[in-house]
């Protein structure tokens, strides 16, 4: 979708930035490749490569103007707009030329290590089931009303984000429940988003590869609650927390709005009590400021998916949706794509897929898989490449403990070697004193858990969820955990 047109003198008022020369922007990108006539092109410094190098490029394919850091680089016959940082610039110029969507949604910012996807499905749940329409934009798609949108991150870029909320206030959307990522935080791609709510959901170690320490990786989180309560209202304005996390209480004093607080904790505002796991989910009573206490039941198995649901509660208590409704939405929630999903072809033993990459999700897969088990407990996981290496060891020890059979594989290598990423990972199975196997091609090591695999055993493949691809130095290829679990079930003769 590309925005009205709007001369490049106005687009520069409006962020404060150098405007030189003149032109009509019709559309915004990043990407010289992208570049389509009438563009503005905006050259931002990467980890890889720096944007400004490609100006010659993106001019040849048609673009209007110029978004840059530096003024030299500039040719004497193009229009540019000149800013401090290009990343606020770009984020700020796609705002103003898609007209500042995020002024009339309630926009819902769900972030932390984990959880943030089913949160953002169960918010929309809710508020759908208050009459409020909800959209949601995160790591498995984008919905927007009827319509279910690719995703190629968590949080888009800052132009596409953009395109997506205008897209959904000319949809009739009201409200917005989106990821918000540390990485987005950073990298100012939320930069142009007026936030009115803020869920935290837990922070444990990840991204480390990207972050300096915990303390960098908690500061990025944190700018999403700072920001909050800026710009005009557009419904009850929250930093939503979880009480049962540690790191939770450092934001209270960094927001400048109401707090309201969900867990497990006697303390907290939305909490449950009487809580039962089983195959059929999860049951519970729930507890919400000024309301008689309910039970509860999601099909959705885990303490962990319990908070996950208080965490969207408390987001439809703020909305004032009637807690019948709420309840009677979750009951009929379906499960997220990834997320804790069963492949069944009536086999005598439970294969699960799972998003889980980092230990604390493993922890909590593999918790709630634990009491699901009447077997053996197999776990089939491995660790990305080029990402946090801190955390293989952690990941291994996690299963290492709570498997009964670690069978470590592939996840996306990227530029590293298979092998040493194993090994790393290895690492941490044996100090928990597990007997890992190590098998590099993640298909057959599917293929080996399900041949394997007894009555009563569970199967969980973990780390991939829904995405469909796997990344190798030199290729990407197409593979979907559910998809391959599913053949390797049919070739061992089992069929619904």
């Amino acid at each position: 979708m590309r925005p009205a047109p709007m001369e490049l003198a106005k687009l520069g008022a409006a962020i404060g930035a150098r405007v030189t020369g003149a032109a009509t922007v019709r559309g915004i990108t990043y990407d010289s490749r992208l570049v389509e006539p009438g563009d503005l092109f905006c050259a931002i410094p990467g980890f890889r490569t720096d944007g400004h190098r490609y100006i010659a490029e993106a001019r040849a394919r048609g673009a209007a103007a110029l978004l840059v850091e530096r003024a030299e680089v500039v040719p004497p016959d193009c229009a540019a707009l000149v800013v401090p940082h290009s990343r606020i610039g770009i984020a700020q110029a796609a705002r103003v030329l898609f007209e500042d969507p995020s002024r009339h949604l309630w926009m819902i910012g769900v972030t932390g290590t984990n959880g943030k996807t089913t949160t953002t499905h169960l918010i929309r749940q809710v508020l759908m089931a208050g009459g409020i329409r909800c959209g949601v934009i995160g790591t498995v798609h984008t919905m927007v009303g009827s319509e279910t949108l690719p995703s190629e991150r968590t949080t888009p870029e800052a132009p596409d984000l953009q395109a997506t909320l205008g897209y959904m206030v000319r949809a009739g959307e009201r409200a917005v429940a989106m990821e918000v990522s540390s990485h987005s935080l950073a990298l100012h791609r939320v930069a142009g988003v007026q936030y009115d709510v803020g869920v935290f959901t837990n922070l444990t170690q990840d991204h480390l590869d990207f972050h300096q320490d915990m303390e960098d990786y908690f500061a990025a989180k944190a700018l999403l609650f700072e920001g909050l309560g800026h710009g005009d209202p557009k419904g009850p304005r929250r930093a939503i927390l979880n009480a049962d996390d540690p790191w939770a209480g450092r934001l209270v004093g960094l927001t400048t709005v109401p707090i309201l607080s969900y867990g497990f904790a006697s303390s907290a505002d939305v909490r449950a009590e009487a809580v039962e796991i089983g195959t059929w989910g999860s049951r519970f009573t729930l507890w919400l400021p000024d309301e008689n206490p309910v039970r509860v039941q999601v099909p959705l198995g885990g303490r962990f998916n319990v908070s996950n649901a208080l965490g969207a509660m408390a987001v439809g208590h703020l909305a004032g949706v009637p807690v019948p409704r709420m309840v009677e939405a979750l009951g009929k929630v379906p499960g997220v794509p990834g997320r804790f999903e069963r492949v069944d072809q009536g086999q005598p033993f439970s294969v699960v897929v799972d998003y889980a990459h980092s230990p604390d999700g493993l922890m909590n897969v593999l918790s709630t898989a634990r009491e699901l088990t009447a077997g053996r407990l197999v776990a089939v996981f491995g660790a990305g490449g080029d990402r946090d290496r801190a955390k293989r060891p952690l990941m291994g020890e996690v299963v290492g403990r709570l498997a009964d059979w670690p069978i470590i594989t592939s996840d996306n290598p990227r530029s590293e070697d298979p092998d040493a990423i194993l090994r790393d990972v290895a690492v941490g199975v044996s100090q928990a004193g597990g007997r890992p196997t190590l098998v590099a091609d993640r298909r057959l090591a599917i293929y080996e858990a399900c041949r394997a695999a007894q009555p009563g055993d569970v199967v969980m493949i973990l780390g991939k969820g829904h995405e469909g691809y796997q990344v190798f130095a030199d290729r990407v290829v197409a593979f979907d955990d559910r998809q391959v679990a599913r053949e390797a079930l049919t070739a061992l003769g089992w069929s619904l």
